[in-house]
């Protein structure tokens, strides 16, 4: 699979991009002194990355410029031909202005133009987004990306600028790391099977936790042991039978023995022991407040020397200064018994709260047993007991509820130990199939880990390290890292230029492991010199034309002023068909799309 052609219903707007097999160069060139400093251009080198990813059927994004700038773009028709593998052709052909339709068209020879071609001459015409997705998966055939669809794989094929922010996950995985790391682990040669289940059985693991929560929540505290209801839910049915038996019967004798009873021997029986009770009550705390109101000290030393002295008796010194000391003492007495007193009869207030709260409640069903037995309409009784009846179900109901949710919190319990048992399980077998990768320097991942590792040194001279390997939690964890002389990792690899570098060793590896069999053969890197030194720009050079060589189609893009070697020299850079588009910012015929930059 490599890109063969990319054309629109508007030539004059955007002009037809024929690619060659090996490399391929979209140079931007600055032409113009007062633009050398800036840091964009907008000549469209990396809208072009994007406008490729939009025909091989990404979703339509709103942010997306053909979207975002609906005005502009509202009629152009794009087509994107594709070289598969057994040499022949497919066109794709979507619209801006009905991008969920797509059409395809089989060809045997490439380099074709169907902007005038029937509806009726499309192989399939106008097919729904989803269904066209699964119709290109098949007519390219990428069996090793198997079960995965061809777009899981895309965007390690086109790296644009926001691409090389991590080598592992792309922008688009920016979600759950299941989306993305079992396929990254089918892709490295390992067990994706192992991860992929592993991490269902997390999320089944979540549902199960989430279920629990939610019968914790609905029913809280109410909650109790399983056994306890259902001895409660067994009273409860007795209950229900013998009333249903009376109201069945219709004869309320025994109802009127039983309360009759009831109102005798123990709700009047309460109520009396109630009210003696309460009158002790009362009468205890009328001694504390009488208490609180006697203890005050009347005796003024002052004023009784002042007496004295009127009379003519001696009041003073050792006299006055014992009365004062007596006076203290007794203070402090008296305001630790009333503290105590003060503490006495809080206690008895809330004591006589209670008692009047339980003489009210028992007043009251005092009276309606006392209604009851002086009712003699057989039907208000029939209509009470039928009342008390609807009760007793909703309380049955209520329990049975309770027993449900506890049986099924006993289930989800089980549930998870079973689940867990078998995370475990998982985890020992990722395990042991990282280890297995790792040791065997003929499987795949030892193949893309020397190719890689080769890269970085052939344009740095420095070792690189692929290194795999599962975290606690079980999951997989990916790292790139630049070594230092010593073969440990250095933060080199966190600086973008380098982190770039990685992105695009890490891509080509990856392709040229899978040259022997059914795997996209194209690479897209924009701005692949940027930032990186003379002689390294050279190296990285030397790389890419040997892999194109083996037959990966690399299409890079770089400004003229980031070539390996000076502008004056840039013809001796590039072959002149290796440049397939050359972008300028002396006008609007230089951009991309040869219109006014929006």
């Amino acid at each position: 699979m490599k890109l063969s052609k990319l054309y629109c219903n508007k030539p004059e707007l955007f002009g037809p991009i024929e690619f060659n097999s090996g490399l391929n160069v979209v140079l931007a060139e600055i032409r113009l002194p007062e633009n050398k400093n800036k840091d964009t251009h907008n000549l469209g080198k990396t809208t072009l990355v994007h406008l490729l990813n939009f025909m091989l059927l990404a979703k339509r994004d709103p942010k997306f410029f053909l979207f975002k700038h609906v005005d502009l773009f509202d009629e152009f028709v794009f087509f994107l031909e594709i070289e598969l593998f057994d040499k022949s052709y497919v066109t794709v052909c979507r619209s801006v202005k009905n991008a969920s339709k797509i059409s395809f068209k089989r060809h045997e020879v490439g380099q074709q133009d169907f902007t005038e071609l029937s509806e009726t001459e499309w192989s399939h015409s106008e097919v729904p987004f989803e269904r066209a997705k699964d119709i290109l998966d098949s007519l390219l055939d990428l069996c090793t990306f198997k079960p995965w669809p061809f777009r899981k794989g895309i965007g390690y094929l086109l790296r644009s600028q926001e691409d090389y922010r991590d080598v592992f996950q792309l922008r688009k995985f920016a979600g759950e790391h299941s989306d993305w790391k079992p396929f990254l682990a089918h892709l490295l040669g390992f067990n994706a099977d192992l991860l992929t289940s592993y991490y269902e059985k997390e999320k089944q693991i979540e549902d199960k936790k989430a279920k629990e929560r939610i019968i914790r929540k609905e029913f809280g505290s109410s909650l109790e042991d399983i056994s306890k209801i259902e001895g409660m839910l067994l009273l409860k049915q007795k209950e229900i039978e013998e009333q249903q038996k009376f109201l069945d019967s219709f004869d309320f004798r025994s109802q009127d023995k039983d309360r009759t009873k009831q109102l005798a021997c123990q709700i009047d029986e309460r109520i009396a022991l109630l009210n003696n009770e309460r009158y002790s009550l009362q009468k205890n705390k009328k001694k504390i407040l009488d208490s609180l109101k006697e203890e005050q000290i009347l005796f003024n030393p002052d004023e009784a020397q002042r007496i004295f002295a009127e009379v003519g008796v001696f009041f003073a010194g050792q006299l006055k200064k014992d009365f004062q000391q007596l006076i203290t003492f007794n203070r402090a007495i008296t305001e630790e018994r009333r503290a105590y007193l003060q503490e006495e009869l809080a206690e008895t207030e809330n004591k006589l709260k209670e008692v009047n709260s339980e003489r009210n409640a028992l007043g009251k069903q005092r009276s309606e047993t006392l209604a009851f037995l002086s009712e003699t309409d057989v039907f208000n009784k029939y209509k009470k007991f039928s009342n008390n009846l609807v009760v007793l179900k909703a309380d049955l109901a209520s329990l049975e509820r309770q027993r449900d949710a506890l049986r099924r919190l006993q289930e989800l319990r089980t549930e998870l130990r079973i689940l867990k048992e078998e995370l475990e399980h998982l985890q020992t077998d990722i395990e042991s199939d990282v280890e297995l990768q790792n040791s065997d320097k003929n499987c795949l991942f030892s193949t893309i880990r020397l190719f890689f590792n080769d890269i970085i040194e052939e344009v740095i001279n420095r070792k690189a390290l692929l290194n795999v390997a599962p975290n606690r939690e079980g999951h997989l964890e990916f790292k790139a890292q630049i070594l230092d002389e010593s073969g440990n990792a250095t933060s080199a690899d966190m600086g973008s230029t380098y982190r770039k570098l990685l992105c695009m060793a890490f891509d080509l590896a990856v392709l040229r492991s899978y040259l022997d069999t059914k795997f996209p053969r194209f690479v897209y890197h924009d701005g692949v010199f940027e930032q990186l030194e003379p002689r390294k720009k050279e190296n990285l050079l030397h790389v890419i034309r040997r892999y194109s060589e083996l037959g990966i189609q690399v299409v890079i893009t770089s400004l003229d002023s980031e070539l390996p070697t000076k502008s004056e020299r840039r013809k001796k850079v590039f072959e002149d068909d290796e440049i397939i588009l050359t972008l300028h910012d002396e006008n609007e015929q230089g951009r991309l799309f040869r219109m006014k930059s929006w």
